[in-house]
């Protein structure tokens, strides 16, 4: 089976690092970004199978980054995951039109961030 392939996008260098970490240690292939504008080049470029994103970002936010991916035929179909600080509430139309499957507010732990991305691509693999 081939790996997935999940990129992450967070400006803050410690959660870009734990992240990749906790899931390439979980068998997932991970690309980094450290900024919106970054991670839709990379998505364009490698089509992961989901995203985590940051909700407040340089560049494009975390949102502005989903949507600007689901306007885009060849990143249409990738969920997201974002990640935003306590007290900052998404819209279910900013979740629709982003793509956005959950949000997850800091801190986490990498556990729950793991258990959301395996059960997301078991979730995809069923309805596929």
């Amino acid at each position: 089976m081939e790996k997935r392939t999940i990129l992450v996008a967070d400006d803050e260098t410690h959660i870009l690092n734990v992240l990749t970490l906790k899931l390439q240690n979980a068998g997932f292939e991970v690309i980094a970004a450290e900024d919106g504008a970054d991670a839709y080049e990379l998505a364009r470029s490698h089509k992961p199978d989901l995203i985590i994103t940051d909700y407040q970002m340089p560049m494009l936010s975390g949102v502005e980054l989903c949507c600007k991916l689901r306007s885009d035929a060849q990143t249409r179909d990738i969920p997201a995951i974002l990640l935003t600080a306590r007290g900052f509430k998404i819209s279910e139309n900013d979740m629709k039109l982003g793509n956005i499957k959950h949000v997850i507010s800091k801190p986490f732990s990498p556990r729950e961030i793991l258990a959301c991305v395996v059960g997301h691509l078991d979730e995809m693999a069923v309805g596929t």
